[in-house]
Parts: C-alpha cells; structure tokens; sequence
C-alpha cells in the first residue's frame, strides 16, 4: 500500500436543512439521488457553461463535502454562497480543517464512501481511495506527484486556477466520466452544456500526452491547453 499527502486539493462543507436542493441545482451532475454511501464527480460552471472547478461530492452527516483544488477553495465558497438567497444553506472553505491522502495498491471491502472515526474513506478508482482526516495519524509513504499520476492516468480533470473559466465540461471529459446529468433540471449554463451535447459543438477533447516534466496548468502545448501534469505525463484539452 502506498500513501501521499494530498496538498494541492481543498475543500468545502455545504451544510444546512436544503444542502441538497441547492447543491442539485447549481452542479452539473444529480445530488438530489445522490446516496449515502456513493459520491460523485460535478462540475460548475459559469452562465457561458465553462468550468469554474471541478468537485468530488462526498455525502457527509450535515451535508456534503466538496473537493476541489486548493487554489480555487476561497473564491468559490464566496462565489456559491452568493447563490444561497433564502435557503437554509452554509457554505464553508473548511480546507484548513481536513488531512488529504491519496492511497492505491490496497483492497476495502464496503460501500464507495466509508465514514469511521471522524474521517471518510472514498474509492475513487480500482483500488485507489480518497482519505480524509480531521487527524491523521498515518505518514505518507510517496509523493503527491505519484497520485497526481495515476489521476492523470485515470483521466479525472483538475481544474485549478490556471484553467478556470476556460472548458466546457465535455472537453475534459466529464460527461465521460459520470459527472454531468443531462435529464437533471436547470443548472448555471445548462443550455449550453446540452447544445454542446447534442449539436456536436465540442471541437476540442482532453487528450493524454508525453510532454516536458517542467509542464503546467493553463500553458500550451501540442496545440492545446495543459490541465494537469504530472512526471512528464500531460493532459491537455487539445483540438479533435
């Protein structure tokens, strides 16, 4: 088993009596069905339908747990929270709050999320889980390069600082992946995302390539735009 500290990642709490509604109605993908023991790749994005992060949605006793990048935790949390209006919702950047780990090569029998003792558990791929802990305890044994690898491996997009406001989620693949509901109802650039679906609008796709170690987020290459990089591997939104 191996396990890196996860640092470029942050995360907020979405808590109150209408969590759930709201959260439904701002994402990409569908939280009002989400259950317990299962999470969820979302996105969400501006009226223009590009991205403004990419989350991990983790159902939580209060909530939901929202993990994105670290670099984007602030302003979104202020961003979301402008969306609240009259509903009985919190919007937190709890980054601060939460041990990240990224841990492979071991095999856990039960549900996708799993929480124990303060903390969650969440399988994000064959034998590869998300760990979450008020108070780790456990020492990571690689670094978070090898994680950010086997993402990029994976396929799953990363959008940071660098990238934000720039893709339409189909040119990184989240329709692909599980994390866009096209029978769910109205979300912020919804008619978008739908046109780019159905009308074959999507004229660049997130692509894997071999490219210079020194390579990162939001610069160009091989024609395209870099959205993650890790150890010489790229993945970069590309024409097709």
């Amino acid at each position: 088993m191996e396990r890196a500290r996860l640092t470029r990642y942050g995360v907020l709490s979405v808590s109150g009596a209408e969590a759930r509604d709201f959260l439904h109605a701002q994402l990409t993908n569908d939280v009002l069905h989400l259950a317990p023991g299962r999470a969820a790749l979302a996105g969400w994005c501006s009226a223009k339908g590009r991205l403004l992060a990419t989350f991990l949605v983790i159902p939580a006793a209060d909530g939901y747990l929202l993990q994105l990048a670290r670099d984007l935790a602030p302003t979104v949390a202020k961003r979301l929270s402008m969306f609240i209006l009259r509903s009985k919702v919190k919007v937190e950047d709890v980054s601060d709050a939460w041990t990240q780990d990224g841990v492979w090569d071991v095999e856990r029998e039960g549900p996708e999320v799993v929480w124990k003792g303060g903390g969650v558990s969440v399988r994000v791929g064959n034998r590869r889980y998300l760990e979450l802990h008020a108070d780790a305890k456990e020492k990571p044994t690689a670094p978070e390069s090898a994680w950010t690898l086997q993402e990029i491996k994976a396929g799953r997009p990363f959008i940071s600082a660098a990238t934000q406001d720039q893709f339409v989620p189909q040119m990184v693949n989240l329709e692909k992946l599980g994390g866009v509901d096209f029978q769910k109802g109205c979300y912020p650039g919804q008619e978008i995302v739908a046109r780019a679906q159905y009308r074959g609008e999507v004229k660049r796709r997130m692509v894997q390539m071999r490219g210079p170690e020194s390579a990162r987020p939001g610069e160009d290459f091989g024609g395209g735009v870099v959205v993650d990089a890790s150890q010489g591997e790229l993945l970069v939104v590309a024409p097709v």
